[in-house]
């Protein structure tokens, strides 16, 4: 017969091992997937605890979470208080990344082209339809352009990423506002559907003189030319961590209600125009605290020890006021008896 020693050992073995071996899901928004799939990586190699996160787009991560079917759910574009109460949600921030427009044109390098906001709403509601365009070419004196037709490559999920292109897009051109306007999904005049930010980038690559619009890490890791943007400055910048940063930096994260705040064409000389925030989306009352609090753990290991990770990958770690603001928030979710669910 066992002693009690020998029992309580055996139980503290049994349970250290369900918690290491604990398994996170969570779905919606491929802008922030990269990062997400580096994450997991490294805190199973920390703790033996797994996420398994399905990037379906935010639309999808809306309705999972609201369904209850994962632990958690992401989206780039943020939800409104009314619709957070409504659904019983909690959100808050995870990491800050920037999109870019993407184009494929023979020879032409990486940044070189630049574009202004104007000119990219005109493109992308099909008034300007060749790359050898007037508009184009004053923009970019000595840049060899070919009179190639302009195929546009778009989201054909519910998509943050195409929520936060078409609000850049309908804040800089009243006239992309009132037709296709902003959302998660819009009415494009033409052009080829992508899943995802992969299906997004596939096309681009496989289409000459295809543009679209992906997250920076997806247009780095597929080695596509990007280009540089006009900002609200008058200032041509680069896609980078630095000018993603300069935008968040500019945010009154207090200004929305979980932290829902709008990054696009900040002020600034060297603020990237088009820069987001990713949020994840909880229930306030954990039907199954355990599970909640291991995605709270998560996320607290992602916004300290992943920072790093995700800086190599060019995204942009939360300002660490803002973590704090977060970890704070984190005491919103609670079992039914009132106790949060991280302690």
């Amino acid at each position: 017969m066992k002693t009690l020693n020998q029992w309580l050992a055996g139980a503290c073995i049994a349970m250290a091992g369900a918690a290491a071996q604990a398994q996170i899901t969570g779905a919606g928004a491929t802008f922030p997937a990269p990062v997400y799939a580096k994450w997991a990586e490294a805190y199973k190699a920390s703790t033996g605890a797994t996420l398994n996160y399905q990037a379906i787009g935010s639309g999808g991560g809306i309705k999972q979470i609201s369904a209850k079917t994962v632990d958690f759910g992401a989206s780039d574009d943020p939800m409104s208080a009314d619709e957070l109460n409504k659904a019983g949600l909690l959100q808050f921030p995870a990491v800050i990344g920037g999109v870019v427009p993407v184009v494929n044109l023979q020879d032409l390098k990486p940044g070189e082209m630049k574009l202004s906001g104007a000119v990219l709403a005109d493109i992308f509601r099909g008034q300007i339809t060749t790359w050898n365009d007037p508009a184009i070419a004053q923009l970019n004196p000595g840049v060899k352009l070919p009179a190639t037709a302009i195929t546009l490559v778009y989201r054909s999920d519910s998509s943050g990423t195409t929520y936060v292109f078409t609000d850049y897009l309908a804040q800089v051109s009243p006239a992309f506002k009132t037709k296709p306007g902003a959302g998660k999904t819009v009415n494009w005049v033409s052009g080829v559907g992508g899943r995802g930010n992969a299906g997004v980038a596939a096309n681009v690559t496989k289409i000459a003189g295809a543009i679209g619009y992906v997250e920076y890490a997806y247009a780095k890791q597929n080695k596509m030319t990007h280009t540089g943007l006009i900002n609200r400055d008058g200032k041509t910048v680069q896609p980078d961590d630095l000018t993603f940063a300069a935008a968040a930096d500019r945010a009154d994260w207090d200004a929305a209600p979980g932290f829902g705040v709008n990054l696009n064409n900040q002020s600034g000389a060297g603020t990237w125009p088009i820069t987001a925030a990713s949020f994840i989306l909880m229930h306030r009352s954990a039907s199954d605290p355990k599970r909640a609090a291991d995605a709270l753990k998560f996320f607290k290991w992602a916004l300290t020890s992943g920072q790093k990770l995700a800086t190599d990958l060019d995204y942009v770690p939360l300002p660490a006021a803002v973590v704090k603001k977060v970890e704070a928030a984190w005491s919103g979710i609670k079992d039914a008896s009132g106790k949060a669910v991280l302690n």
